[in-house]
């Protein structure tokens, strides 16, 4: 009778308090708020960002717009559920259908690109492509054995061991022993030649080949030749050129390296993640006979989870396998054959206009254009272009002493070519950017001071009366919204802005 007499008192106290609390509570704990309700503030944002984008020409060459459903994927419950460990290995219950998806990516990543599952294994939980390289690195290396890796300033990347004299700029340089290889400054290609006499001195453990910022293939051959005489590891950062490769419009590093990472949201065009492919079977017959197999798939595993990582991100690796997906579609393939196309033009078009590029020209989806002969730097072209809804970045040349105030331009098709922009297109926009650099020189005659502060003052003021500024801006806009965009309701955004 006292425990009926608890549970009423309880019931009753319980319908009391509930009674006495706003309807919005229990409209929150449901969780069906929109984020337009909820969070109006993020929500405006998020608006402007888009009509940006929209009204915008992208030209960084990392970046491109995903599918509406690549943004489904990665927008689902998927974002609810941890599950540190690999399927089958869970640390936590209720994975029995996260297994499935991860699963899915896996075999959608060796197929993707062509691989035999025999042959090449995958991990895709890295949560981007810095990440990957620095799980991939510590995996095979010990701390201070040694790697090599473009030089930053040539073209490489920050994880590829970077260093500015004595201070290490990047973790990879911290915990392990660097040493840089370079372009020929004369051809602007790799000088493979200097790489085989450095290697030799050097002793790496670990070449790395791919690049942030060097518009041509690269011959995995002659890097396998260098690598097998020191007998070290030989890994592929393909972050900026799976989308071409996995085509098979550019040479494939799968057939000569021992490991191969890669965003997955640049010419891949899925959400922002990394992946990290390794061999299996056998590496190689010694002298005496014997074999020796590759034991990198728990090496990689566990320098993924657990010492670098915890739970992984699996509404992510569901917009992954969406994006690979949609990569080993014929349309995907056409899609590849333009941007490549697109960046040749775009690069012919700047010679034509007097612009110096670095190597000459592009094999893949990039052009990096060198402004010394312009008397201008990237820095302030890169400032001036973004107040007209260009989006390029500053990028260092060879000739560079300075990664602050490079006089290098990265020039990208990739995120352009997804919005439907062609060959005829990509002329119009050449013209665009030589009219913004002609503008950056004619604000910087007219800059008291040296410095990028005073640059940008003067900026600020002529961005209210600059004739010329405000016309290229409107021209730039008008052009890039009569494009489509994946993802948006274009319709409701030129009701809304136009």
């Amino acid at each position: 009778m006292l425990q009926s007499f608890v549970s009423k008192q309880s019931k009753k106290i319980f319908n009391n308090c509930a009674l006495s609390l706003p309807k919005s509570f229990f409209t929150f704990v449901g969780g069906n708020i929109g984020l337009k309700e909820a969070d109006p503030q993020l929500h405006n944002l998020i608006e402007k960002e888009k009509k940006r984008q929209w009204g915008g020409l992208e030209l960084i060459a990392s970046e491109n717009f995903v599918s509406q459903a690549v943004l489904e994927s990665l927008g689902s419950i998927l974002t609810n559920k941890y599950a540190e460990g690999f399927p089958g290995h869970r640390y936590y219950g209720g994975n029995q259908i996260i297994d499935q998806i991860e699963n899915l990516c896996i075999e959608r990543a060796l197929k993707c690109f062509h691989l035999s599952p025999e042959r090449w294994g995958v991990n895709v939980q890295p949560l981007s492509g810095s990440p990957a390289n620095f799980e991939a690195y510590t995996a095979i290396l010990n701390p201070h054995d040694r790697l090599m890796g473009l030089n930053l300033k040539d073209g490489g990347h920050l994880t590829h061991g970077y260093r500015e004299g004595h201070k290490a700029i990047s973790s990879t340089a911290k915990y392990f022993e660097s040493m840089p290889y370079f372009l020929n400054k004369k051809t602007g290609y790799i000088d493979y030649d200097r790489l085989e006499q450095d290697s030799k001195a050097f002793s790496p453990k670990l070449i790395v080949c791919g690049a942030s910022a060097y518009s041509r293939d690269w011959d995995y051959k002659r890097l396998r030749k260098i690598a097998d005489k020191c007998n070290a590891y030989l890994m592929c950062d393909m972050a900026h050129t799976a989308g071409p490769i996995s085509s098979r419009l550019l040479k494939t590093p799968f057939d000569l390296c021992d490991l191969v990472t890669t965003t997955t949201h640049k010419t891949l065009r899925g959400p922002r993640a990394g992946l990290i492919f390794y061999r299996k079977g056998l590496r190689k017959v010694t002298k005496k006979g014997k074999k020796i197999n590759y034991k990198l798939e728990s090496k990689i595993n566990f320098s993924v989870f657990p010492s670098l990582q915890g739970g992984p991100h699996e509404n992510t690796i569901a917009a992954i396998a969406t994006a690979l997906r949609e990569a080993m579609k014929p349309e995907f393939v056409e899609y590849q054959k333009q941007v490549l196309q697109n960046a040749k033009i775009l690069g012919a078009e700047m010679t034509k206009m007097g612009y110096s590029l670095v190597s000459g020209g592009t094999d893949n989806h990039l052009i990096l254009v060198d402004l010394n002969n312009k008397n201008i730097d990237g820095a302030r072209v890169e400032t001036v272009l973004e107040q007209i809804d260009i989006t390029v970045n500053k990028n260092t040349v060879p000739s560079d002493t300075s990664a602050f105030i490079p006089h290098g331009l990265r020039l990208g098709s990739p995120a352009l070519t997804t919005r439907g922009l062609q060959e005829t297109d990509f002329v119009k926009v050449a013209q665009f950017l030589d009219r913004g650099i002609d503008l950056t020189k004619e604000i910087k005659s007219r800059t008291k001071g040296n410095k990028m502060v005073d640059f940008k003052k003067q900026l600020e003021l002529e961005l209210q009366n600059n004739t010329k500024l405000i016309q290229l801006k409107k021209e730039v806009e008008d052009f890039a919204r009569s494009f489509p965009f994946p993802g948006m309701d274009v319709e409701n955004l030129k009701k809304k802005y136009n």
